[in-house]
């Protein structure tokens, strides 16, 4: 049987309209990052690249009986300076990190002999701008967006709101899951798990 990593971590990849609180332990990932618009050359050719190593490493383990489902790709989204005027600087400036979530078993060993192979066949690859990295992002806050990827700041407005009820603030970038794949999905029925790391609103008392 295929390992799926969205059943193992059931909690990770799935998120209500309603936000809620939830904390992650560590998890290994393929990584790469950027600054460019969404819909530019570099953006796509980065997403080309890190499904090239995702299944790569899934063909080798499966070869070896350890197949697994690639999960949903992530996507975290910051600017320079104040993260309120994300909406106001040009998407040209937009820097991105996509990650996709692999299996406790896959070695370091086996993503470098992936790397020389994605170079072998594609000379003139981007494939030294994937990392292998354990990241823990701890205590988060998620909720469900069912729509396009424009028109998220209602449901990040939700997010803001359910922040101050809890004395909460953000601690680091806007991140998404993918649940959708867009090229099969209308804008009008994606659904995609906004996520924020958070960390307890510091108290001033007088």
């Amino acid at each position: 049987m295929k390992l799926d990593l969205t059943k193992i971590h059931p909690t990770y990849y799935r998120a209500r309209m309603k936000p809620r609180i939830d904390e992650y332990s560590a998890f290994n990932y393929l990584t790469i990052q950027g600054q460019s618009a969404p819909e530019d050359e570099q953006f796509n050719k980065a997403l080309k690249t890190i499904y090239k190593f995702a299944y790569g490493i899934k063909a080798h383990y499966k070869n070896h009986g350890k197949d697994f489902v690639v999960p949903k790709l992530e996507g975290q989204w910051w600017i320079d300076g104040d993260p309120s005027l994300f909406d106001k600087v040009p998407r040209n400036e937009w820097y991105w990190r996509l990650l996709i979530m692999v299996p406790e078993f896959v070695a370091i060993e086996i993503f470098k002999q992936v790397r020389k192979t994605i170079f072998e066949k594609y000379p003139s690859s981007n494939a030294n701008d994937v990392l292998f990295k354990k990241i823990q992002f701890g205590k988060c806050i998620n909720v469900l967006h069912i729509g396009s990827y424009e028109e998220e700041k209602e449901s990040i407005g939700k997010i803001i709101a359910a922040l101050e009820e809890e004395q909460y603030q953000i601690n680091g970038p806007h991140h998404e899951i993918y649940l959708s794949d867009p090229r099969r999905t209308p804008a009008w029925k994606l659904k995609t798990i906004i996520r924020y790391p958070i960390k307890e609103m510091k108290v001033i008392v007088n």
